[in-house]
């Protein structure tokens, strides 16, 4: 009976067993690739530390470490799910690999998935890499929960910007795409408080930060370090996710236009 109940259980778990498989693969692909492209890792991970050093340990003042740490985690979530999804999505386009895939026996939202999969494992690594030159070069003291939670913030801004990256990379050529993802990147990080705090800027700032879905995950981030923030948590995962439906869709609309 043991035995008999043993061989159902296996036979149970193959089908998906192999369910699973495209989307493993492509995951371990994907991983594989990006880690064999140094010009995309060590600017993605280093960068958002290097800055957070700068402007929260070095020129910062009082609770400046601990404010920064968690809008920095923020910005160090856009970069992969932006260049991840935007240059690299464009690039595949051009080349013809999104063409040969779609031949494949492959699940449509596989390499999708693993695209996504990936910015969230790089973000949760630059989070990782934050909290620890908070901890040994800012003096910054956290609890478990608010090392859980700065990561989780984290990994949930991989969504939108993966997502506006996904609509970049399917509306802009591989020539125009860095470019264009630039553009993206580095003004909605300053406009959004990323770099420094919006009370330092000029006022126009803090009023049109709303419009910015990256401030909206800082608003999500703050409270994790005890920082005051505008609006209800529920609003700003709504708008997250309203960014990441709306732009996912447009994304696919248009792939399905151009083949």
């Amino acid at each position: 009976m043991n035995a008999t109940s043993r061989t159902s259980t296996a036979a149970a778990r193959r089908p998906a067993t192999r369910a699973l498989a495209p989307y493993v693969a492509e995951l371990k692909a994907e991983l594989r690739r990006t880690w064999r492209t140094p010009a995309f890792v060590l600017p993605c991970l280093l960068f958002p530390v290097l800055f957070y050093l700068m402007f929260g340990v070095l020129l910062g003042r009082g609770h400046a470490a601990r404010y920064l740490l968690a809008t920095y985690c923020v910005f160090g979530a856009m970069g992969p799910a932006l260049f991840g999804f935007g240059v690299q999505f464009a690039l595949d386009r051009a080349g013809g690999l999104l063409t040969l895939k779609r031949a494949l026996p492959v699940p449509p939202l596989a390499p999708l998935l693993a695209r996504l999969l990936m910015a969230v494992i790089f973000a949760l690594m630059v989070a990782a890499l934050l909290i620890l030159a908070a901890r040994l070069l800012g003096g910054v003291q956290l609890a478990p929960g608010q090392v859980f939670g700065l990561m989780g913030v984290a990994a949930l801004v991989a969504l939108p910007l993966g997502a506006i990256g996904l609509l970049i990379g399917a509306w802009v050529g591989a020539d125009a795409a860095p470019a264009v993802v630039n553009l993206v990147y580095l003004p909605m990080a300053l406009l959004s408080g990323l770099w420094v705090p919006l009370s330092v800027l000029p006022t126009v700032f803090s009023t049109f930060a709303p419009l910015w879905p990256t401030w909206h995950a800082a608003q999500l981030a703050l409270p994790v370090m005890g920082e005051p923030t505008s609006g209800s948590a529920t609003v700003h995962v709504l708008v997250l996710v309203a960014v990441t439906v709306c732009c996912a869709l447009l994304a696919s609309r248009r792939l399905r236009r151009i083949g």
